[in-house]
């Protein structure tokens, strides 16, 4: 009788298991490689969203601050009422800023409209450039520069004057999804504030 070597006969079964257990890891590991492609691919996304978002952001606040600028340093006598005020020019800077900032907005455009119904003044905004300095989800900062052209009514005679430079830094808050300024500063150096016209300046 022809006996059987334990060794050879096992043999096939630990193959099968082997070969079943190399099934099985392959599987496992196809598996963890779909998961790690998905997470990946979610990721990169994620980022690609919050990329945009930003530089959405940044677009919104810079066009802001542009229109706050033309709309704050734009006005003239076609702008006054039976009243000797300017109420569309009131109004106008009001939609674009916070409500915190439209208290002290009120007694500059007081200022503006007397300059405007006693000395005829004009004044037109022109905006260079405007840049983000710093942006977060309800806060920014932003640059602007460009200048003001003033003219005054003399004796029925318009008179212009040489454009005033300026570069301010804006800053605004975000309000219910909308960017609103809330505030502004002159930057040091060779721009000036938006201060209102000197009728009293010669040409």
């Amino acid at each position: 009788m022809t006996r059987t070597d334990p060794a050879t006969a096992t043999a096939p079964a630990v193959e099968r298991r082997t070969a079943g257990f190399r099934t099985v890891l392959l599987a496992v590991l196809v598996v963890l490689a779909l998961v790690a492609a998905g997470l990946l691919a979610w990721l990169l996304l994620a980022r690609g969203d919050d990329g945009d978002d930003v530089q959405s952001s940044r677009e919104e606040v810079m066009a802001q601050t542009e229109q706050f600028m033309l709309r704050m340093g734009t006005y003239g006598p076609d702008l006054l009422d039976e009243k000797g005020a300017m109420p569309e020019y009131r109004e106008r800077v009001t939609d674009v800023i916070t409500d915190k900032f439209a208290a002290s907005f009120e007694q500059e455009a007081g200022t503006a409209e007397q300059l405007v119904a006693q000395a005829g003044v004009t004044r037109v905004a022109d905006v260079f450039a405007t840049g983000v300095s710093s942006i977060d989800q309800d806060s920014a900062r932003t640059l602007v520069a460009g200048t003001f052209s003033d003219s005054y009514d003399v004796k029925g005679k318009t008179v212009d004057q040489e454009p005033i430079p300026f570069r301010i830094e804006v800053s605004l808050v975000e309000v219910d999804g909308e960017w609103l300024v809330d505030d502004f500063d002159p930057v040091s150096g060779d721009g000036a504030a938006p201060t209102e016209p000197d009728p009293g300046a010669q040409p």
